[in-house]
């Protein structure tokens, strides 16, 4: 007799980290329903699973209600980069707010684990570092950030107060800058950028001097960090930092993606968008005492990775179109 497969919901599936987290779950044997609007997310991140006969693919706006039998939910849905985020700010919110509603809602209804994909950026520019939990924020709430900072925030938010009113068995996941294959070319974030623009050969653009910090942790080791902290007993509520603590400058990171991709690229200086942070890195102490996790992947290691995706993506009809390239 078999035993019986858990039936997972990732919403967001479609994205970059939701594709990724399809994949692992179904190679653990779960049966996966991907939904997705296709907003930010691309059919070609879940083409090789459409196939697969535990893999089911929604096209569906979480800001809507959706009907489904599970037994875990990952909520992964929002645009996640100040280019998309921004491009349409009460949608953003609204995918923020309203989509932690309707997914909380359907985890109260079929009594689901629903674990939230919150973010560092609930930290704002940070008068800590780093950045613990335990660390309130220092976020503008009318900034142009704002639809994302205070969305995620609220999000937080609500899981607790579902938490609080209604037992849910909730868990909540703050995802510090994540890389890796499958990242959109023109999403706005640092590492894509700087690899796109080193191959094609055109300038390394930093915003400010570059002197502001970030931590980067490869895709396979935020995945793994998610699906720890899923797999943790009820009390293990969070919210729990998941990231790399390895911090970088934006210039030694286009120095290292100049010097890996043999670029002849220059490095060009942009004014600092606003309310961008000075210093972002995370206190996993958490993460390592209650899922006994770590990242391991060491920022080059990660990187070549990367290069290489960007490298076959940019032959690829259209997708230097994508990129910027006129």
């Amino acid at each position: 007799m078999y035993p019986e497969r858990r039936s997972i919901l990732v919403t967001g599936g479609a994205g970059f980290l939701g594709s990724h987290l399809c994949e692992k779950l179904l190679a653990q044997g779960a049966n996966v329903i991907c939904a997705d609007n296709f907003f930010t997310g691309s059919r070609r991140n879940i083409e090789h699973l459409l196939d697969h006969k535990r893999f089911e693919l929604l096209r569906h706006d979480v800001t809507f209600p959706l009907y489904v039998e599970v037994d875990q939910i990952y909520n992964l849905a929002c645009p996640a980069s100040p280019v998309h985020y921004q491009n349409d700010p009460v949608q953003t919110t609204k995918t923020c707010v309203h989509g932690a509603i309707n997914m909380l809602g359907l985890a109260k209804r079929v009594k689901a684990k629903i674990l939230q994909a919150s973010t560092s950026e609930v930290y704002g520019d940070p008068n800590v570092h780093p950045q613990v939990e335990d660390y309130w924020g220092h976020v503008n709430p009318v900034g142009p950030r704002s639809c994302y900072d205070e969305g995620k925030r609220c999000a937080e938010t609500l899981f607790f107060d579902y938490w609080r009113q209604h037992k849910l068995r909730i868990k909540v996941a703050r995802i510090f800058n994540t890389y890796g294959p499958r990242m959109h070319p023109n999403d706005g974030r640092v590492v894509s950028n700087f690899v796109v623009q080193a191959l094609l050969g055109r300038d390394i653009t930093v915003y400010g001097d570059g002197s502001q910090t970030r931590s980067f942790c490869y895709v396979d080791d935020l995945i793994d960090g998610l699906m720890s902290l899923m797999a943790t007993e009820d009390s293990v509520t969070g919210p729990i930092n998941i990231g790399n603590p390895g911090e970088f400058s934006m210039l030694q990171l286009a120095s290292m993606v100049i010097d890996m991709t043999g670029s002849r690229s220059r490095i060009v200086h942009l004014p600092l968008p606003e309310n961008d942070p000075r210093q972002r890195k995370p206190d996993i102490s958490r993460a390592q005492e209650f899922l006994s996790w770590q990242p391991t992947t060491p920022l080059k290691e990660g990187l070549v990775r990367t290069i290489a995706y960007f490298e076959q993506l940019l032959t690829q009809d259209g997708v230097k179109d994508q990129a910027g390239v006129q």
